[in-house]
């Protein structure tokens, strides 16, 4: 296996973005009754963190058909280490009652695009 650190260099030195992020697969443990009692705290430390920064993206994902609610879900940090990104992780209302346990995997981003639309007078935001 290559060395994640000379990877990133290698990547680096080929012209890629090499931006490192910190991704959370999140799973239900329990009941879905027990995930719907700590999503309000969940929901206001997500905030807390896209507040802050921490937060790059965050949300539920499909089964593999796309037609239904899996109950999976992938929070993306930024963090200075994988360390710091699982006491991010640890850190959720979510994984901390054991509602949801997490894997926790680093992710480099070399290659894509988004857009974003600021409409000044209508305060609409667009994310494509």
């Amino acid at each position: 296996m290559v060395a994640w650190a000379d990877y990133k260099a290698e990547a680096k030195s080929r012209g890629a973005l090499a931006l490192e992020l910190y991704v959370a697969i999140s799973t239900p443990a329990k009941e879905p009754q027990d995930v719907k009692a700590s999503l309000p705290d969940h929901l206001a430390y997500q905030a807390k963190l896209e507040r802050t920064g921490s937060l790059a993206f965050a949300g539920p994902m499909s089964d593999e058909s796309g037609a239904h609610m899996q109950g999976i879900g992938m929070i993306v940090y930024r963090a200075e280490s994988l360390d710091a990104a699982r006491a991010l992780a640890e850190g959720d209302p979510m994984h901390q009652s054991g509602a949801r346990t997490f894997v926790l995997r680093r992710w480099m981003i070399n290659e894509g695009s988004f857009s974003v639309s600021v409409g000044l007078s209508t305060k609409q935001v667009t994310l494509t």
